[in-house]
């Protein structure tokens, strides 16, 4: 396995599904998925050319914080519990997964202590899914409303788990939801809250999900292989 070829075959597929949509390619960014894997295997990968990792629990993010000395950026796209928050404030990039407002209150208290702002994406479960986390829809608009208020948090767009699908296009009509949801948040032109990123699509389906719209897509399997 090949963690430098497998980034430049994902690549040139992001690239190919943007065409594809009549988008341009620098609007998709790869985050690569690295959890469950070492600190080397993140290397390789930065020194492949990728800069953004995703990790999913905080207990094996931290201690890849001080082993990667690379200039990665880190987001969190894992369900974030709020005692949690403390440990990675004001030293990750981005948190995909807010889904509640005690959450998104105490990421704003912690990034406040580090005098820090934190972009973070509400996490909506279109699919409706008892075991997946995220948000309803009906409750995203009045989420985001409540957020915006909080001095030390931008959002900066919506994040979905769509059900897993053996076909990647039946993810597709989840990818197109979100994006209409966006588009509704858009719309009520809440002060401090831009819309840009959807953070959707991951190793089987991310090219569903570019053509509905993602600007965030999560790919780990393909890029380091079965876990």
């Amino acid at each position: 396995m090949s963690i430098s070829r497998n980034l430049a075959q994902i690549n040139e597929r992001i690239r190919a599904a943007a065409e594809k949509a009549g988008r341009d390619p620098a609007t998709v960014r790869l985050v690569a998925v690295s959890k469950t894997r070492p600190a080397a295997d993140i290397i390789t990968a930065f020194q492949a050319g990728q800069t953004i990792f995703g990790e999913n629990y905080i207990q094996e993010l931290v201690p890849k914080l001080a082993e990667v000395q690379a200039a990665v950026q880190w987001h969190v796209i894992g369900h974030l519990q709020s005692n949690k928050v403390k440990y990675i404030a004001g030293r990750v990039a981005m948190i995909h997964s807010v889904d509640r407002m005690s959450l998104a209150r105490e990421i704003d208290r912690q990034w406040g202590i580090c005098g820090k702002i934190c972009d973070v994406l509400i996490q909506v479960n279109i699919s409706g899914e008892r075991t997946k986390s995220g948000i309803t829809e009906e409750g995203a608009i009045q989420l985001v409303r409540e957020c915006a208020l909080l001095p030390n948090i931008r959002v900066k767009g919506l994040m979905t788990l769509p059900p897993f699908f053996d076909d990647p296009d039946a993810a597709r009509p989840c990818f197109a939801e979100l994006r209409r949801l966006s588009e509704a948040v858009a719309a009520q032109q809440i002060t401090a809250v831009d819309m840009g990123e959807l953070s959707m699509g991951m190793s089987g389906d991310f090219e569903a999900a570019i053509q509905e719209g993602a600007t965030l897509v999560r790919v780990g399997t393909a890029i380091f292989g079965n876990r």
